[in-house]
């Protein structure tokens, strides 16, 4: 007998269709070279249970469900996950953790598998994500599969833009991003300027495309001129940018999922609005009129790259 490996699928059909035609236990095992207390616990295990059958199908899925779990599963001790909560209770990034870990402990994690813990804590309740200056708002694990968040054919990637926009030279490349209330439905929709840092805020009832699309062509026609570009996050409220296309004589680019730093001026702009807007507030009872308000706030404080300038400035002289 050869040392234990999991089944593989081809095995488990050939069990199936020994089963059917009635061999024992100890028959399969001696046809596939396996023990028989492997096939014992294969068939009693994955059988099912409406026709008393063992289905091959099944028991592949069900194995790989299984696999899945003990790879989610810790491999770490208690010892060193105290360690490490330890580390975020004074308020450590899980990247720095990673690198204190590396120089000063005899085992290394890497900072998904933190941020993952931080997660499932935080769904039973814990509080260690408050720890954290920032929190993802999504973060999957993935098993060798290509991250599929925002494919929509067709579209930009920010790679493609002119290079203009990233010279900040041009008056007209704006970038988009949607800030979600604590209700997870009513948002705002927000785009900076580039070169000015000029704001235009509009005020959601959903984040979805419809309503997305809606209040950028309303922005779009209060700036007509002013419009060249516009780089968005991957989101797919956004997914209706050949409406905007179609409108105006405007271009829409896409930041890579996940990349945050590609939007820059945005990333700047939605932590300014959380100034007026604080994190986890409801936005329920927001309406575009305060929403007009903050962005006049904010477009009429110096800015330093300005020469301390406003960023309504800066637009309106081009």
């Amino acid at each position: 007998m050869r040392r234990y490996q999991q089944l593989s699928q081809e095995e488990r059909y050939t069990i199936a269709a020994l089963s059917r035609s009635r061999k024992s236990k100890a028959e399969i095992s001696r046809e596939l070279g396996r023990h028989p207390s492997t096939i014992g616990r294969e068939l009693s295990r994955n059988r099912t249970p409406h026709d008393d059958g063992y289905r091959a199908e099944v028991a592949q899925s069900r194995a790989t469900a299984r696999r899945r779990g003990t790879r989610r599963g810790s491999q770490f001790t208690k010892q060193q996950w105290k360690v490490v909560v330890g580390l975020l209770q004074i308020e450590w990034s899980p990247e720095q953790i990673v690198d204190h870990l590396k120089n000063h402990y005899s085992f290394s994690i890497c900072h998904e598998t933190i941020y993952q813990y931080i997660l499932r804590d935080k769904k039973h309740g814990g509080t260690l994500y408050q720890n954290l200056r920032i929190m993802p708002k999504v973060r999957r694990k993935r098993y060798n599969s290509h991250d599929s968040r925002g494919i929509l054919p067709g579209k930009r990637h920010i790679s493609t833009r002119p290079v203009e926009v990233e010279s900040r030279t041009v008056l007209g490349h704006w970038e988009g991003d949607t800030v979600i209330g604590s209700d997870r439905r009513h948002c705002l929709l927000t785009l900076v300027e580039r070169k000015s840092g000029y704001t235009i805020i509009k005020k959601l009832k959903a984040r979805t495309t419809d309503e997305v699309t809606r209040a950028a062509i309303e922005a779009i026609r209060e700036h007509r001129k002013k419009f060249l570009t516009i780089t968005f996050d991957n989101g797919t409220e956004f997914h209706n940018y050949a409406a905007l296309e179609n409108l105006f004589p405007v271009l829409c680019f896409f930041a890579t999922p996940y990349h945050s730093w590609e939007r820059g001026s945005n990333e700047h702009l939605n932590g300014l609005i959380r100034q007026y807007i604080p994190k986890g507030a409801s936005m329920r009872h927001i309406n575009q009129e305060y929403c007009d308000f903050v962005a006049n706030r904010l477009n009429t404080r110096p800015r330093k790259r300005h020469g301390f300038k406003t960023p309504k400035e800066v637009y309106t002289n081009g």
